[in-house]
């Protein structure tokens, strides 16, 4: 009776522990019976071509596996890079290499929201050329990374502190869990040889708070009057205490991750999950969805002046040149001005592309669709950019634009939707790639919204627990959190070899579902 009244209170605990940014919520939680958010059991693999597409190639990480595919335009893998942990969000460089987050097998402390600990350096034929570990007790890199014109690497990283130090920094007490919550940080990595790393740029959330709560704090102050910096009581009150023992069987059911302990849910309270850069701006832009709401920071600052609120091309430190999204963060606008939900993937449009220096967003969970259904959407917005490379604020209700310069939303609304990961960008020929993170589903839209290519990703590796138990494969099977069009004149693909492969890689079949037994 015991275990039974200990599995129904961790079932119950479960949407409460695990309420985040990636959530990987179910068919059923999300109460979307009419749409199968993960893909399961459909038809897999290239589903929609037409002709007039674009040359050029796919490249994805296949799901709990050490390799990274690109495939042509008829679905076929054409090339294979290989690791030797899980690869996540890697990018293309010119000379074929690929830099990559890796999944560090045994990272302490953190367990969920999205860390993996390495970032590697894979040539063409896969020969490892750096593999960077930055995963300790106190600090781990996460999510998402930005390659530099110079070849340093911008990285998001979590770096844990204690109930104590959020509460001296003014954080309400039932906004802090027990274990103190993770702040976030932003590095910039000087790649070194024999795999080290020199860091020679830094910005730290901490150093740009405001709050309203306790006025003995030197970061008090009015919130509203500030938007260059960040309400440190936004956020979600902790859930109820756990117990071991529903921890316990917790994990023996898989969920959880594999840090979690009865003090640090909900540490993770900015979920950063994206992150990149406009050399011409010297400008980095990053996403937070815990947030709902985008952010731009000046990079041409010194470390030092990254720590306050003067310096650099803006003239203004490292405080927020723009945020976008949710303007009641900061005091202007309501509810009814929020823009953003759960968005991942934030990027400039790049020099040369349709609709260049503007910024593209994947606005996952958008409540309410016309069928009263949560639904998702590509957001392309023009920021008020100045001369002087400042943001121009709106009288009212925080910074522009009230409307989106253009937006991708299916046309039964229904038919698109990925509640977490996912992304977006832009082509050269002006259409949007489109990676619908859950199901695995690769889309090509024009500026119209009409589909013209289609591919669900129809593999997943056989990566195990380090202890040697299988990875659970539902509920996000073939779930690919990020996915990249390469031009087929991209200098990485001049002189390479990119016939099929012969044999092609086997796709990975899902088992059955199990018949329920008749009463």
């Amino acid at each position: 009776m015991k275990k039974i009244l200990l599995y129904l209170s961790a079932m119950i605990l479960l949407a409460l522990l695990f309420n985040c940014g990636d959530k990987p919520t179910t068919d059923e939680t999300a109460g979307k019976k009419d749409r199968n958010m993960f893909g399961h059991y459909i038809p897999r693999g290239l589903t929609k071509t037409t002709e007039g597409l674009s040359p050029g190639y796919i490249m994805f990480a296949v799901p709990n596996s050490a390799s990274t595919y690109l495939i042509n335009r008829k679905g076929e893998v054409v090339h294979e890079w290989k690791g030797n942990y899980a690869f996540h969000s890697p990018y293309l460089m010119d000379d074929g290499s690929l830099v990559t987050g890796a999944q560090d097998p045994d990272y302490p402390v953190f367990g969920f929201g999205g860390p993996y600990g390495r970032i590697q350096k894979i040539t063409w034929d896969g020969k490892m050329l750096w593999d960077y570990e930055y995963a300790d007790t106190t600090q781990i890199v996460h999510h998402d990374i930005a390659v530099l014109p110079n070849g340093n690497i911008l990285a998001i990283a979590y770096e844990t502190s204690s109930f104590d130090y959020a509460l001296a920094l003014g954080r309400k007490p039932e906004f802090i869990p027990r274990s103190g919550p993770w702040m976030e940080k932003i590095i910039e990595i000087e790649p070194q040889a024999n795999n080290r790393g020199k860091i020679v740029w830094e910005w730290r959330i901490e150093d740009h708070l405001i709050q309203d709560y306790d006025e003995t704090k030197a970061n008090y102050g009015n919130v509203s009057e500030h938007p260059e910096l960040m309400d440190f009581n936004l956020g979600d009150s902790i859930p109820p205490a756990i117990t071991q023992d529903s921890l316990d069987v917790l994990k023996a059911m898989g969920r959880g991750g594999r840090n979690l302990t009865i003090d640090n849910p909900r540490s993770d309270i900015y979920h950063i999950n994206a992150i990149n850069y406009n050399p011409e701006l010297d400008q980095i832009v990053f996403s937070s969805p815990r947030l709902s709401e985008i952010y731009i920071i000046d990079h041409s600052v010194t470390a030092e002046e990254a720590a306050g609120h003067q310096g650099g091309k803006s003239g203004k430190g490292g405080d927020f040149l723009y945020r976008w999204g949710n303007p009641e963060n900061y005091g202007h606008g309501d509810s009814t001005n929020r823009k953003l939900f759960g968005q991942h993937d934030v990027r400039w449009i790049e020099k040369g592309k349709p609709g260049e220096g503007h910024l593209t967003v994947y606005n996952n969970d958008v409540p309410m669709g016309p069928d009263s259904l949560d639904y998702s959407a590509i957001y392309e917005i023009k920021p008020p950019l100045t001369k002087d490379g400042n943001y121009q604020m709106m009288a009212n209700n925080g910074f522009g634009p009230e409307k989106q310069f253009w937006n991708y939303v299916a046309k039964d609304t229904i038919s698109f939707y990925g509640s977490f990961i996912s992304g977006a960008h832009r082509m050269e020929n002006g259409n949007t790639f489109i990676n619908e993170g859950p199901k695995g589903r690769l889309f090509e839209v024009t500026p119209d919204g009409e589909i013209v290519w289609e591919y669900l990703v129809p593999y997943r590796g056989t990566i195990h627990k380090p202890n040697g138990e299988p990875t659970n494969m539902m509920p996000g099977t073939y779930s690919t959190f990020r996915a990249t069009f390469i031009p087929a004149d991209h200098p990485a693909l001049q002189g390479k070899d990119l016939k099929p492969l012969d044999p092609q890689p086997e796709p990975f079949v899902m088992p059955p579902p199990k018949e329920e037994k008749k009463a």
